[in-house]
């Protein structure tokens, strides 16, 4: 037991089962090295011939989603764990065994405030899937449209916010005692952890998720998100359009339906750089499960749970990053990692020291990401940098995607889509939707101006008539208030031309 924790009597049962757990898989090492030397831990599987890290991850999923979902975070992040680590983690699945649905119904009429028997034309009792948080299943609406429904388990919600009540306690525990701990930033990654489950257990988050991304990719047919059915959807109850599709695991499957895996591989690279790049919303965890190839080469957005955002500032670094790269440009490089490196205490010889080696294994050639990626990380590990997690989520959406177009499309190059990628940002900057919010304020203000100026020069005008002499001190006034004056009238002359050019462009 760690005494130093105060545990509520509701939750002394899991923390009891988590110590077995940690016991069962001989983790009690790992627990002292963060701090928790007093967890009071006989460790069962020190001696097992898998590794720590193959340990740790096989507990994190025998404890269940809470669990999971922190090892899914920690693969994000490579600037912290070294590769055996990261690649151990990100083996992290939430399973469950199906559950027969008569003890789900009570949970689904209580949504729905009806049986599902009524509520839709057929219901399939049979699961289609399940997982450690949901279960799904299939139905038909009156009007004849295919959908499937989501159903979260029932109990689910108290155990996970048990597990964050404890976890959030470890760490501050862990943050106190270890310096070694505290690089990971436990309480900060107490409050990711607990914003990405409190969001996964809301299905209506996942909704409006869905309904955001349809509306970004309006005007493209090729990319499909289930339409939501909100008139049936909770917050323990998702129903949405059925999509039946390919996962895109490998070429030979795609085209046996029918489907170019070249051209699958362009629209993915295209979109997943368009959603991070250009709309600054991006699915968080793009693997094949949650992508559908659909015929007429098109892809379907699955598991909407998780989506990362990303501000316009973080979309101009990392468009830099790529361009230092593309441009084996060091000084670029180092001015986007030193942005990066804030509060890493990191001198800026040792920044520039690290862009150069980047520089000198990736910079001008083909970009392969996910071994510039690997090489980063190295480096910002062996440097003490420690990365904004919004970037590492970036990054490692981008490998996912990469890994998956690269396994149906062997001569696949991310950057070749980076490049259009630029252009496409390039013409949005340029077109007049994105300038005419900036020239409606500017003429605001010019009107503002315009209202003002009048009166500004006559009042320049009455003070320098009223001392045609002038004194040394009226001088120097004199020269302000001509100063002053000239800046009215070019600053008028300028707003007026970049208002017309905006109706140009128009």
């Amino acid at each position: 037991m760690i005494k130093t924790l105060l545990v509520a009597g509701r939750d002394r049962n899991r923390l009891a089962e988590i110590l077995r757990v940690a016991s069962r898989f001989g983790l009690g090492m790992l627990l002292a090295r963060l701090g928790l030397e007093q967890m009071e831990l006989e460790d069962e599987g020190a001696d097992e011939p898998q590794s720590l890290p193959r340990r740790t991850r096989l507990a994190l999923e025998a404890l269940g989603p809470t669990f999971v979902k922190l090892g899914q975070i920690l693969a994000t992040r490579g600037d912290l764990l070294p590769p055996e680590w990261i690649a151990e983690l990100e083996k992290l699945h939430s399973s469950a065994p199906t559950l027969p649905f008569e003890e789900l119904r009570e949970a689904v009429e209580a949504a729905l405030g009806q049986p599902p028997e009524t509520a839709f034309a057929q219901f399939d009792v049979a699961p289609l899937a399940a997982a450690s948080m949901a279960q799904v299943h299939r139905a038909t609406l009156h009007e004849g449209r295919q959908v499937v429904l989501k159903i979260r388990r029932p109990g689910i919600r108290p155990r996970m916010e048990a597990d964050l009540r404890l976890i959030a306690q470890l760490a501050a525990i862990a943050e106190a005692a270890s310096a070694e701990a505290r690089r990971f930033a436990p309480s900060a990654l107490m409050r990711q952890l607990a914003e990405a489950v409190l969001e996964e257990l809301d299905f209506t988050v996942e909704g409006r998720n869905a309904d955001r991304l349809r509306a970004d990719f309006a005007g493209e047919p090729r990319v499909v998100v289930p339409e939501i059915h909100w008139a049936w959807t909770s917050e323990t109850l998702l129903v949405m359009d059925y999509v039946e599709g390919i996962a895109p695991r490998d070429g030979d499957t795609l085209r046996a339906a029918g489907i170019d895996p070249a051209a699958i591989a362009e629209l993915g690279a295209d979109l997943v750089l368009d959603m991070v790049l250009v709309n600054g919303r991006f699915h968080g965890d793009p693997h094949p499960g949650n992508l559908l190839c659909l015929p007429g080469d098109r892809i379907a957005l699955l598991d909407l749970g998780m989506i990362g955002h990303v501000s316009p500032r973080r979309r101009e670094e990392f468009i830099g990053f790529t361009q230092a790269l593309n441009a084996g440009d060091p000084a670029q490089l180092a001015d986007v990692l030193s942005a990066w490196s804030v509060g890493s205490g990191v001198s800026p010889d040792r920044v520039q020291a690290a862009a150069e080696r980047l520089i000198a294994r990736h910079g001008g050639g083909r970009l392969v990401l996910s071994a510039v990626v690997t090489d980063f990380m190295a480096l910002i590990r062996d440097e003490g940098m420690t990365l904004p997690s919004d970037l590492l989520l970036i990054f490692k959406a981008l490998i996912t995607v990469d890994g998956v177009l690269s396994g149906i499309q062997p001569d696949f190059d991310l950057s070749e889509a980076m490049q259009r990628s630029s252009l496409r940002i390039a013409r949005k900057r340029l077109s007049p939707e994105h300038w005419m919010p900036t020239v409606q304020a500017l003429a605001w203000e010019l009107s503002k101006i315009g209202d003002d100026a009048p009166r500004l020069l006559r009042a320049a005008i009455r003070r320098l008539e009223a001392d045609p002499a002038g004194t040394a001190s009226t001088r120097e006034e004199r020269a302000a208030i001509a100063s002053a004056a000239r800046l009215i009238a070019v600053a008028i002359l300028v707003a007026a031309l970049v208002v017309a050019g905006a109706v140009l462009l128009s």
